[in-house]
């Protein structure tokens, strides 16, 4: 017997692009989620399944309609979500799809009900760091880049070809740059795609662009 896609799904376990929740209490937390995935690779929701994968089901309809307020609320620009039912075990499974948007950055309330926008890194969700926020920016703008190679850009791809990624800070310092001309140059680099931003939850770096 072929086993249930949203099996396979469980089996995976939480990643990148999947996210289990027991329960929606609270469309503004969603909302966190929401952003987290359209800002970063699409992904899915899976509700009524413990962080251990267990299936425990909805407890009602009331969580549908929380997942949309969290939608179309508190998300800014709204993130559209697809919203799928499932019965197994006789336990009804929500599987919400988000899509990778090309609107960056998709925010929603923080704890403090201040709107941020949100990555995903793994299975955590993230605060975008205000270089990125920049990056998106630039990416709608489209600007044309004419970037010089001279110093502290020979230095950080030197660097790099020396080492697995580089902190803002330490590119700052060795090159003798100031915040913005560095934040300027690293900007440049990302829309040429020669490097690429790494978030972790201990430390946000930079490294060549395979």
């Amino acid at each position: 017997m072929q086993k249930h896609p949203i099996l396979k799904l469980i089996e995976e376990g939480e990643h990148q692009q999947l996210d289990f929740k027991f329960a929606v209490n609270d469309s503004r937390k969603i909302a966190r989620s929401l952003s987290a995935f359209a800002n970063t690779d699409g992904g899915r929701l899976l509700i009524g399944v413990k962080d251990n994968g267990a299936i425990a089901g909805v407890r009602s309809n009331e969580e549908i309609y929380m997942i949309q307020a969290a939608s179309e609320l508190y998300t800014k620009p709204k993130i559209p979500v697809e919203i799928k039912k499932y019965v197994l075990n006789k336990k009804e499974i929500l599987e919400v799809i988000i899509t990778k948007s090309k609107n960056k950055p998709h925010t929603a309330p923080d704890e403090k009900g201040n709107y941020k926008a949100y990555v995903r890194v793994k299975d955590k969700n993230l605060l975008a760091n205000g270089l990125l926020l920049k990056v998106w920016k630039a990416e709608k703008n489209r600007p044309d880049i004419q970037i010089t190679y001279g110093k502290p850009e020979k230095f950080i791809l030197h660097y790099l070809n020396e080492h697995p990624f580089i902190t803002f800070s330490k590119f700052r310092k060795s090159a003798g740059i100031t915040f913005y001309r560095a934040e300027k140059i690293l900007i440049d680099l990302i829309l040429l795609d020669i490097i690429e931003i790494v978030i972790t939850t201990e430390l946000i770096s930079y490294k060549l662009k395979k």
